[in-house]
């Protein structure tokens, strides 16, 4: 016999057309990352700061700001993204671009992919993502086009225009992203075709750009066989499989990591996973791609119950836009594809990343609202 809790969850959910998982599993998430961060960045943030909360403390605050984020995103009707998709994704070009001029945008790592407000720092390319999700799924729903006609005409001048200034930064992890989530709409909407011919003419062209450029091709070369220079281009991945390797089947307990002490480039950021698995063992990583799945069968479940083709698209959309990120990630630190600095999902520490993906759970929460109330 269910409890009378559990019956009072499941009517809440059917009178607001929202599945709670949808966010109390991004919300499980970002306290679990939050605590990671806490033991990550301890000793560091001592030595910087002065405290050694410092930087959980601030990925905390973010994860509010998210929330708000995300409540903001549930209010706004959808027909406000029918009409205006375009200008958002227009906006997030425009901030993109920024990134560019000398003076406004932030440079760091050889990269300008950063704006500074005060003492903040933002990634254009992750409003870019949302922007994208929204705009595209409303043009392909708009368009009468098929076939050749709509992919060069609807889908690739938005992939153009989105990638360009993001080769120019340059940020390889960040078109990846784009591609990915553009090619992702478009076989949502017109089919497997194109998107599979012109994804392996992608794939040569990326593949040009790593051996234009010395330090992709350094990331490349780590990635085939780190061991060439262990410390150097593949001091990084070796450190992260030795992380894995210490960690076991349960882990040496939170805050007793040892690769967290100047050992692992990026422990709390892009490599955190690879620290959730030192500290938390396999039973702590397949957690995480527990919790990761059950939100991606909740999601389907939302895809499927949309019967309007744009808001059908929207689900889709952003929820490939937060799954992308997530395989990038786990791809680069698990040694399947090379490293693109893109962080994991609700996990990794960063203000930017945490914001928009609880901005694109508050949009997905207002889509299954308004799927229930047609």
């Amino acid at each position: 016999m269910r409890s009378e809790g559990v019956m009072i969850r499941e009517n809440e959910a059917r009178r607001t057309g929202v599945d709670p998982l949808l966010w109390i599993i991004p919300l499980l998430l970002s306290f679990f990352g939050i605590m990671m961060i806490f033991s990550l960045t301890s000793h560091t943030s001592l030595e910087e700061y002065g405290s050694p909360f410092a930087l959980g403390l601030k990925q905390l605050q973010w994860l509010f700001v998210g929330l708000g984020g995300m409540l903001f995103m549930y209010m706004i009707p959808l027909a406000f993204w029918r009409k205006y998709s375009g200008v958002l994704w227009l906006f997030a070009l425009v901030l993109l671009i920024l990134t560019l001029i000398p003076g406004i945008g932030i440079k760091a790592g050889g990269a300008r992919r950063w704006l500074g407000f005060g003492g903040l720092r933002f990634q254009p390319i992750e409003m870019l993502s949302l922007a994208v999700a929204v705009h595209l799924s409303r043009l392909l729903n708009t368009s009468e086009k098929r076939g050749l006609s709509a992919f060069f005409t609807v889908t690739s001048p938005v992939l153009f225009i989105s990638v360009l200034p993001l080769l120019f930064q340059p940020n390889m992890g960040g078109t990846i992203l784009i591609f990915g989530l553009v090619m992702a709409i478009h076989v949502n909407c017109r089919g497997w075709g194109w998107p599979i011919l012109f994804g392996g003419a992608g794939f040569s062209v990326f593949f040009m750009l790593i051996l234009k450029e010395g330090y992709r091709l350094r990331r490349y070369i780590a990635f085939l066989d780190p061991w060439e220079q262990p410390m150097d281009s593949g001091f990084q991945v070796i450190q992260g499989l030795v992380a894995f390797s210490n960690g076991g089947l349960f882990g040496v307990g939170i805050g007793k990591g040892l690769q967290k002490l100047n050992y692992l480039p990026a422990a709390h950021t892009d490599y955190i996973f690879a620290t959730i698995g030192e500290e938390f063992g396999f039973i702590g990583t397949f957690a995480v791609l527990f919790f990761f799945l059950l939100w991606a069968v909740r999601a389907c479940a939302a895809y499927k119950d949309a019967s309007d083709p744009f808001l059908s698209t929207l689900v889709w959309a952003v929820s490939v836009s937060v799954l992308i990120p997530m395989f990038i990630n786990l791809g680069g630190v698990l040694k399947l594809i090379p490293l693109t600095g893109i962080p994991l999902p609700f996990i990794s520490y960063g203000g930017s990343s945490l914001l928009f993906m609880w901005a694109k759970i508050g949009l997905l929460m207002r889509v299954c609202r308004e799927v229930s109330l047609q």
